[in-house]
């Protein structure tokens, strides 16, 4: 009797031992309730930082993401070069459209006039003046800061003339009203550098050198002897730009 009384107590203490070992398994209705619920998958993208967000599949890539931001300005150039040796003033502008606040596209203007030199024989001052552009493509290097560079490249078209006017405005018998002693087109293509300064979120202001190559030049039958190259040479100015960027 006594070796049964001392099994059963065994069997209990092991039994015991045994449930005090394994947790007690909780209902899966509260397992269910305490697994955090998943958030909808518009939301999920909705938190992810901007130019990050989860693409859908099949979606496509392109190399302007419309996730990096864009915009665009318009800007007015007044500068300073040489045309054929003598001063010249140019002015002009261009627009473009700013991909990912780096890299600007679009179109740009400019026409200049250089100082006139007179003709005792003819008694008349002869002056080059004409114009040119075309595609505009700019570099912009780390634009939100407040002082940074671009690189604004110009590749087209223009034209010249050579022009004749009196020597004597106000002799009204030496009055000569000008006219186009030749003209001839020309390709161009011009780099340069802008510092520029951000001074309002719309509106920079630029500080800018350029080099003009353009093809040779030739307008045979004018009184004034035109070089082949006239027109190639450095340009300086300012440029106020406004817009988005």
């Amino acid at each position: 009797m006594k070796r049964i009384i001392t099994l059963i107590a065994v069997m209990a203490m092991a039994v015991l031992s045994l449930m005090a070992q394994e947790p007690a398994e909780e209902p899966q209705e509260v397992q269910e309730a305490q697994e955090p619920a998943e958030e909808p998958q518009e939301v999920q993208e909705a938190q992810q930082p901007e130019g990050k967000q989860r693409r859908k599949p099949g979606e496509v890539q392109t190399l302007f993401d419309s996730n990096r931001g864009s915009g665009g300005y318009g800007a007015f150039t007044i500068g300073y070069t040489q045309i054929d040796g003598r001063d010249a003033f140019l002015m002009g502008g261009r627009g473009a459209w700013v991909i990912g606040h780096g890299f600007g596209l679009g179109l740009g203007g400019y026409g200049f006039v250089n100082d006139p030199v007179y003709d005792a024989v003819d008694d008349l001052n002869y002056s080059l003046m004409g114009g040119y552009g075309g595609l505009v493509m700019e570099p912009i290097i780390m634009g939100w800061l407040p002082v940074h560079l671009s690189f604004p490249i110009l590749i087209g078209a223009g034209g010249v003339a050579n022009t004749s006017y009196s020597a004597n405005w106000n002799d009204p018998y030496e009055h000569h009203p000008g006219s186009f002693e030749g003209a001839t087109a020309f390709f161009v293509a011009e780099g340069g550098i802008e510092l520029e300064f951000n001074l309002v979120r719309f509106f920079r202001l630029a500080l800018y050198s350029s080099y003009r190559y353009t093809s040779d030049i030739i307008m045979p039958n004018t009184s004034m002897d035109t070089p082949v190259d006239a027109l190639k040479g450095w340009s300086y100015g300012i440029t106020f730009k406004f817009g988005s960027f």
